[in-house]
């Protein structure tokens, strides 16, 4: 199950890494709601036929579509806007790099909301180096006054806190559904959702026709990145906790970094090398691949971080 495990960690690392190379070039033409639009409306249809295929129906109108309304939200239209509107202002490699907090949000949230994953001491360490990264990621920009690129690595690091919150919401609400229901009513509700908002606020409808590059990489990101991204995704959450699946965005950075390079010609600064550094320091503290720390109770044993139940 550990390497079953492993090798789906690896794969889902392998369809997500090249997203943030897609979404650079995709919305150099395309505007961010209509990028996302494309890019959920995609994904949901190749998942819808798949389902359809194989004999299966999405869950009845219910308690269930609530929870697939707030993760497709939190997973899929809310942090794939912010993206896409923060690489107009930031290079793909570092927004890949930024993407690689979600570790530390996803720890934070868990600690408060499952009942078994609680911080410890080498933990907070963990968060505390990593958004000391993600500070020295965004300190350049500060200093020098460029308040756009200030914002975009701001969206990018919103929508790490967002999957962060995915995570940790679909490991309490989404499991034991059948296989592939899941993800194709997430996406389903994801279009519901921003499809209407390009139409409203892009005009999507009257926008020049892209170039192949650029619907190239919508259509990448709707069926690798998206559709089939999330097949894997949901069969990893149904054998791993949230704080294993979060270590995705351990490797997603070097993908993302490597063919920001080589294909965008990126250059990296001296921050990204020590805040890159940082973060996946923390992370991997975070989830206890390196122990500087003696075995201890966790800190909600020693000093509850939070009011009793």
């Amino acid at each position: 199950m550990k390497l079953r495990n492993l090798l789906l960690l690896l794969l889902l690392s392998s369809m997500w890494g090249p997203s943030f190379l897609f979404i650079k070039v995709g919305v150099r033409e395309i505007p961010p709601l209509t990028l996302v639009a494309g890019r959920v409306g995609i994904g949901a249809l190749l998942l819808y036929l798949i389902l359809r295929y194989r004999g299966g129906r999405l869950p009845a109108f219910g308690s269930v579509w609530k929870h697939v309304a707030i993760v497709a939200l939190f997973q899929n239209a809310l942090p794939f806007v912010l993206l896409g509107w923060g690489e107009q202002f930031i290079d793909s490699a570092l927004a890949s790099v930024l993407n690689g907090t979600t570790p530390l949000f996803t720890i934070v949230l868990a600690h408060f909301f499952v009942p078994d994953d609680r911080l410890t001491m080498a933990k907070l360490t963990g968060v505390l180096l990593g958004f000391g990264g993600l500070v020295l990621l965004i300190f350049p920009s500060l200093v020098d006054g460029v308040q756009a690129t200030t914002w975009g690595s701001l969206a990018v690091a919103g929508a790490a806190a967002c999957y962060g919150l995915a995570i940790v919401y679909t490991r309490l609400h989404m499991r034991g559904l059948p296989p592939l229901v899941a993800p194709t009513a997430q996406l389903i509700a994801a279009t519901a959702m921003v499809l209407p908002l390009s139409l409203l606020v892009d005009r999507s409808y009257a926008l020049a026709l892209p170039s192949w590059q650029a619907l190239g990489s919508v259509l990448a990101l709707g069926v690798l990145g998206t559709g089939l991204a999330f097949v894997v995704y949901y069969a990893l959450l149904e054998h791993a906790d949230a704080s294993y699946v979060s270590m995705v965005t351990y490797v997603i950075p070097v993908f993302g970094v490597i063919l920001g390079v080589l294909v965008l010609q990126e250059v990296l600064t001296w921050h990204t090398y020590v805040g890159c550094g940082l973060i996946l320091f923390g992370v991997m503290l975070v989830n206890e691949l390196i122990r500087p720390f003696p075995a201890r109770p966790t800190m909600t044993e020693e000093q509850p971080l939070t009011p009793a139940d």
